[in-house]
């Protein structure tokens, strides 16, 4: 009689016990779906930033030298001012959001650009309304606006290197 429980509690005990190795077993690849899906979904989210800034970064920098040829060839219009704005706004809403989400190595160089855009912005502005600092001129504020573009092709590089695109450094 002993002998026929324990082979009773033996089989039912091994039951529960591979019942739950089953259950720890779906639980882990429940959680390891889960985390491969978050990061898969945080790679997705920085693409999408990275696009928008990437676009928004140059259509500033093309903005800001279209407007330095317009100074030069006529004045200044009320809608090239607020194609200017407009350019400036979206590269500020993306940086924005690229602030949140990027890793230090993209946003460093994303600050860096962030940085040269805003200061060829007040140049343009301040020689726009004809009162520069000293040393400020029309070609010192194209030229700054040329170097932003090497700093694009470098934040660029980041990105890509972050999402896995490009391996170069």
């Amino acid at each position: 009689m002993i002998i026929a429980v324990a082979g009773v509690a033996g089989t039912l005990g091994g039951a529960l016990l591979t019942q739950r190795g089953s259950e720890r077993a779906k639980r882990l690849e429940i959680e390891l779906v889960r985390d491969h899906e978050e990061v898969r979904e945080a790679r997705s989210l920085r693409r999408t930033c990275y696009v928008e800034l990437n676009r928004d970064a140059r259509q500033f920098t093309t903005a800001l030298n279209r407007h330095l040829h317009v100074m030069r060839e006529r004045g200044v219009e009320e809608a090239d001012s607020d194609a200017l704005e407009e350019a400036k706004n979206a590269h500020r809403d993306r940086y924005s959001e690229a602030q949140m989400i990027a890793p230090e190595e993209v946003l460093r160089r994303a600050s860096l650009v962030n940085q040269a855009l805003n200061k060829v912005y007040g140049q343009v502005k301040r020689l726009e309304r004809g009162a520069p600092e000293p040393g400020e001129t029309m070609e010192t504020a194209a030229q700054a606006q040329y170097e932003v573009w090497e700093m694009l092709r470098t934040m660029r590089t980041a990105m890509r290197h972050d999402l896995g695109v490009s391996h170069e450094d």
